[in-house]
């Protein structure tokens, strides 16, 4: 008995300092969805977005199919503004309204960043489009 208890805890042991974190914080689509309306949407362009967000989900900042930690284009200008470690869930729970003010100063500055078509990421948002077309 006790060895099975042993190998057990080396298992856990291995699998827990092997295994890779994704970078994908559920407060940064949590705001994403709300700052650009997509749970509940108004206009056309709205609900053009939060279809197809809903159909993107992760993969408006990550590449399908990939870890997630490979960020695509747009998910790589936040991710230059969005330091992870500042976003533990402690922090998040202590500080939600700075939390939340950091993360859409850094959606304001990636929206008026020019995207691979030649637009900013924001005009093309407006437009209800995804921020890539990757």
């Amino acid at each position: 008995m006790t060895r099975i208890f042993t190998w057990l805890l080396l298992v856990v042991f291995v699998i827990s300092t092997t295994a890779t974190t994704a970078l994908a914080i559920p407060a940064f689509r949590t705001e994403f969805e709300v700052y650009y309306k997509v749970k509940e949407p108004g206009t056309d362009a709205e609900k053009a977005l939060a279809e197809k967000a809903a159909v993107a989900k992760c993969n408006i900042c990550h590449v399908d199919g990939e870890k997630k930690s490979v960020n695509n284009a747009y998910g790589e200008k936040l991710a230059d503004l969005l330091d992870k470690a500042n976003f533990s869930s402690t922090r998040r729970k202590e500080e939600p309204e700075k939390v939340q003010a950091e993360i859409r100063a850094a959606l304001d500055k990636v929206a008026a960043m020019k995207s691979a078509t030649d637009e900013t990421y924001g005009e093309r948002i407006e437009k209800g489009e995804l921020p890539v077309t990757e």
